[in-house]
C-alpha cells in the first residue's frame, strides 16, 4: 500500500526550509563567532528560522497522521515511531558522539549530562552557553513527535467531533501565552538574572515554544478534514503570502524593538506562528509566487537542512581561530565566505554519510505508516 501523503517535493516548502536553515546559520554566526552586527537585523532575528522549522514540522507530521487516519489502511503507531527514529536519531547520535568522545570538538564548552540528550530533555532548564546547546529545538520536536500521534488517536478512539480537536488547538495556544506571561512576570521582570532566565525558562522551554508546532498541526487538520475551506484558502495563495509576510514582519519588529519584553514574549510567538502558517499555505497554493518561483540551491539546502543545522555552529566556532591567525577576522568577507561554505559542506557530508543511508533503510523496511496487509 502506498502512503497517501505524496513524497514529491514541493518547491515552495523547499524554499521555506532553505530559508529557515539560512536564517539560523547567520544568527549563530553573529552570536557565537563574529559577536558583531555582521548581517544587520537579519542576523539579529535569524533565530526565527527555528520557529519556521517548527511550523513546517507541525504541518508535515500532522498531515502524515491525519491523512493516514482518513485512509482505509490501518495506521501503525509503532511504524510511525520507527520511521521518525530512522529519520532523526542516527544523525543526531552521530553528532552527539562527536561532542562526547572528542573533547576538542567542544572548543572548551561544557557538555550537559549525556542522559539529557538521550532522553531529549536537554532543553528543560537548559543553561545557555553549553556545548551542543542548539539541540534544544530537536528535543522539543521529538517530544512533539511522541505526543501528537498518540493524542490524535486517543481523540479519534473516543469518537469525539472535530470541535474537540480545534478546542485543543485553541487551548494550547492560549495556555502557551499564559505560561509565558506568568514566567516573564515571575522570573524575568525586575529579576537580576532576568535575561538568563528568559532563555532558560522561556526560550528553551517546551511549554513556551510550541506555538508554531500547534499552528502547523492546525493547517494539517484543516487540509484533511475541511477540504472545502482548504480549497478556498489555497486558491488565494498570493494573498496568503502577503498576509504571512506582513504578520511575520510585525512579529520581527516586536522582537527587534524589545526581544525580551512582555508584549513580544506573550504575543510575538503566536504572531510568528500565524504568519509562518500563512507562508506554508502560500507554498502549497498552485498559483502563488512562493510555489511557482524556483530559487537556485533551495532544494539542496532543504534536503541537507537537518544535517546543516546540527553541524554548522561548531564548525564555524572551530574554523574561526585558524582563519583569524591568518589575518581573516570573523567580520572579513573571506572568513564569512569560508565559514558559511564549511557549514554547507559539513552538512552535506553528514547527510551523505549518515542521514541518506538510514533514509534508504527506512524506505526499504518501513516505507509507510501503515500496517502491512
Amino acid at each position: 500500500m502506498k502512503n497517501p501523503v505524496s513524497s514529491a517535493r514541493i518547491e515552495g516548502l523547499d524554499t521555506l526550509r532553505g530559508l529557515a536553515v539560512t536564517l539560523v546559520v547567520l544568527h549563530h554566526y553573529v552570536l557565537f563567532v563574529s559577536r558583531a552586527d555582521t548581517f544587520g537585523w537579519i542576523g539579529e532575528v535569524g533565530w526565527i528560522g527555528v520557529d519556521l522549522f517548527f511550523a513546517l514540522s507541525g504541518y508535515l507530521i500532522g498531515n502524515q497522521i491525519f491523512a493516514a487516519m482518513r485512509s482505509r489502511g490501518e495506521f501503525s503507531l509503532a511504524r510511525f515511531y520507527g520511521r521518525r527514529a530512522l529519520r532523526t536519531l542516527p544523525v543526531f547520535h552521530a553528532m552527539l558522539a562527536l561532542y562526547w568522545f572528542w573533547p576538542w570538538f567542544r572548543a572548551g564548552l561544557e557538555l550537559p549530562p549525556l542522559w539529557r540528550f538521550l532522553t531529549f530533555t536537554q532543553n528543560i532548564s537548559l543553561e545557555p552557553g553549553t556545548a551542543f546547546s542548539h539541540a534544544w529545538s530537536l528535543c522539543i520536536e521529538e517530544q512533539f513527535y511522541l505526543v501528537l500521534p498518540a493524542l490524535a488517536l486517543a481523540i479519534a478512539s473516543l469518537r469525539r467531533s472535530l470541535r474537540w480537536s480545534w478546542a485543543a488547538i485553541a487551548l494550547a495556544i492560549v495556555a502557551g501565552m499564559l505560561v509565558r506571561a506568568y514566567t516573564w512576570q515571575e522570573l524575568v521582570h525586575a529579576n537580576p538574572r532576568g535575561s538568563r532566565n528568559y532563555y532558560q525558562y522561556i526560550y528553551y522551554s517546551t511549554l513556551c515554544r510550541f506555538d508554531e508546532l500547534v499552528a502547523g498541526v492546525a493547517l494539517a487538520l484543516l487540509k484533511n478534514f475541511h477540504p472545502r475551506q482548504w480549497r478556498v484558502l489555497t486558491s488565494r495563495g498570493n494573498l496568503a503570502l502577503g498576509a504571512g509576510l506582513g504578520l511575520a514582519g510585525l512579529a520581527i519588529w516586536l522582537f527587534l524593538d524589545e526581544r525580551q519584553g512582555f508584549g513580544a514574549t506573550v504575543l510575538g510567538y503566536p504572531m510568528l506562528a500565524l504568519g509562518f502558517s500563512l507562508l506554508i499555505v502560500a507554498a502549497l497554493s498552485d498559483r502563488s509566487l512562493l510555489r511557482t518561483t524556483r530559487i537556485p540551491g533551495a532544494a539542496s539546502m532543504a534536503l541537507w537542512s537537518y544535517s546543516i543545522y546540527l553541524t554548522h555552529k561548531q564548525v564555524c566556532i572551530l574554523a574561526a581561530r585558524p582563519l583569524a591567525a591568518h589575518g581573516y577576522g570573523p567580520g572579513s568577507p573571506v572568513a564569512i565566505a569560508a565559514m558559511l561554505s564549511l557549514s554547507v559542506l559539513s552538512g552535506w557530508v553528514l547527510y551523505r554519510c549518515v542521514e541518506r543511508p538510514f533514509m534508504q533503510l527506512r524506505q526499504r523496511y518501513l516505507p509507510t505508516n501503515f500496517k502491512p496487509r
